[in-house]
């Protein structure tokens, strides 16, 4: 599976770092990026993304 983050929703607003319980979220450039070598694909990060910028295939 992987994490991807749609640039074009995502504002920056941090809540999926904060979320993210391995750490593998950062904001670079006002966007969130997923480290998808630490990611587990919880999900965690989908549930709680405002604008569902977030998603899990």
């Amino acid at each position: 599976m992987a994490t991807i983050v749609d640039t074009e929703k995502c504002e920056g607003c941090g809540d999926c770092v904060e979320a993210c319980p391995l750490d593998a979220i950062s904001i670079v450039d006002e966007k969130a990026v997923v480290d998808e070598e630490t990611c587990g694909d919880c999900g965690a990060c989908v549930d709680v993304c405002p604008t569902e910028a977030i998603t899990c295939d």
